[in-house]
């Protein structure tokens, strides 16, 4: 089996995401406290090791070392986009997430999301299909859209305050992110119900 990463010294892989993220509209986050370099060791272990792939592809538009392929360190490009592609008995899979503003995050999701959905694929249910078919390309079809990753979030993640936050607390960061989110002020209706949402969530708990 080989493992190729990106050596293409800073032009992202051209993959078209599905309605990909405006940059204004892209979030900030410090739920994710691991390096690059570990979400993308993770990915590696999770492919190579539990998922065993035929073979895999990590591509950014930071710049790359020649040495491994990988992106510097520091890396945090103005394009934060990330996209693994690897094929397994012969299917092709790309993944891809620009939903935050640092590449780091958007690796970090990326391994999440393989991490979660290998390990739906080995529960012992039958759904008629693999876990990993939502990310599957049609034979022969190169220039299908990536599949944009969106994280799943627990309720206080989105409002990011504790998971035993008091009410006050819930209620202040849920005031707060309304106004961020409305869509008068640059945020979407989608943005405001997942905070809604969350807000009725986390309150309900108390």
């Amino acid at each position: 089996m080989s493992s190729e990463r990106d050596r293409t010294a800073g032009t992202i892989d051209r993959v078209d995401f599905a309605d990909r993220t405006p940059p204004r509209r892209r979030e900030r986050t410090r739920k994710f406290e691991v390096t690059l370099a570990q979400s993308i060791d993770d990915i590696e272990t999770e492919l190579e090791g539990r998922v065993d792939v035929d073979d895999w592809r990590f591509s950014t538009a930071a710049p790359h070392r020649k040495k491994d392929g990988r992106p510097y360190a520091d890396a945090n490009p103005d394009d934060p986009g990330a996209v693994v592609r690897w094929t397994k008995d012969g299917n092709q899979y790309p993944v891809a997430c620009d939903q935050y503003t640092k590449l780091r995050d958007n690796v970090r999701v990326i391994g999440l999301y393989v991490r979660e959905k290998r390990k739906m694929d080995n529960r012992p249910v039958k759904t008629g299909q693999s876990e990993f078919a939502t990310a599957r390309l049609p034979p022969g079809d190169e220039d299908v859209d990536a599949i944009a990753v969106e994280p799943t979030r627990e309720p206080h993640e989105v409002l990011s305050v504790a998971e035993d936050a008091p009410e006050a607390v819930v209620k202040g960061a849920a005031r707060q992110l309304k106004k961020e989110k409305h869509p008068d002020r640059g945020g979407s209706s989608e943005e405001l119900q997942r905070v809604l949402k969350a807000e009725g969530e986390m309150l309900e708990g108390l």
